[in-house]
């Protein structure tokens, strides 16, 4: 089974987490915007000084800087067999210029999956949530610590909490999200795309259920 497919929900709903494990179940390209921008952010490059001023208030990176982002990735030979897009569009005007980009591209959008969590939920998943400085590699303080508190499983190097981890950055980031990204769902539910998922439960729970309305989908 092959798709197109974008996977979107709020801050904190494990887009990332089930993008992978969805991404090694078909084997298709997993397409993080999350990850290309923090990458840039990590190089000082000139996106990713732009991109971190908007994500450190906790807004919404420009339209014009995401689509291009988007549409370079997309030309890639690993995206041929399908795509999973984590994290765009986030906005009804990025998905109508990523279904322009589709038909250019000659491609098309097969389901846009969305998680449902409650946001006591999600400020508790995100401002738990500490980064390795050296490796990038994530832990929460209560779902999955450390060995040692503060201190990287893998390298050693020290954890800490992101600025857009932090509770008055997680609640104006899901403002924004309801303001922003939720007109989504009825752009997508009017084209027959939209398939709201329950994003609780375990990692493996939540992965079986987006697999079984992929299956009834497709």
């Amino acid at each position: 089974m092959h798709v197109n497919l974008i996977l979107m929900g709020p801050p904190g709903a494990g887009k990332g987490t089930q993008s992978a494990l969805l991404g090694d179940r078909l084997k298709e390209a997993c397409i993080s915007t999350g990850n290309i921008l923090r990458e840039e952010v990590r190089r000082k490059s000139p996106l990713g000084t732009e991109a971190k001023r908007h994500m450190d208030k906790g807004e919404l990176v420009p339209d014009d800087v995401m689509i291009g982002v988007i549409e370079d990735r997309l030309r890639q030979p690993d995206c041929d067999p399908g795509f999973i897009l984590d994290g765009f569009p986030r906005t009804v005007p990025q998905a109508e210029a990523l279904d322009r980009a589709l038909r250019t591209l000659g491609r098309r959008l097969d389901v846009v999956v969305s998680l449902a969590v409650p946001n006591e939920e999600l400020i508790k998943r995100l401002s738990g949530r500490r980064t390795c400085r050296e490796c990038g590699a994530l832990y929460h303080i209560i779902f999955d610590p450390p060995t040692n508190a503060g201190i990287c499983n893998k390298c050693n190097g020290d954890l800490y909490q992101r600025d857009d981890d932090q509770e008055d950055i997680i609640v104006s980031r899901l403002e924004v999200y309801t303001r922003e990204t939720a007109p989504l769902l009825q752009y997508y539910r009017a084209r027959n795309l939209l398939a709201e998922i329950d994003g609780t439960g375990g990692r493996e729970d939540i992965l079986a259920r987006i697999v079984e309305r992929l299956e009834n989908r497709l």
